[in-house]
């Protein structure tokens, strides 16, 4: 049996820590920010813990990662 194809985009995007739980980039972080308060940009800094039903989606995206 062949090996599973791992979908780089999603390996791009997301982060797995230690104990399993998934990280992702908040989007629309690279440009056209000067107008935004500071408020949002401090908040565009962190990123989100994705929630538990997406474990099962990343673990069929990124097998050898997860």
């Amino acid at each position: 049996m062949g090996k599973i194809k791992t979908h780089k985009a999603t390996v791009k995007r997301l982060t797995i820590t230690r104990n399993k739980k998934i990280k992702i980039t908040k989007g629309g972080q690279n440009h056209f920010n000067a107008r935004e308060s500071g408020n949002t940009t401090r908040g565009k800094r962190r990123n989100i813990t994705a929630h538990e039903s997406v474990r099962k989606v990343v673990r069929t995206l990124m097998p050898y990662n997860y």
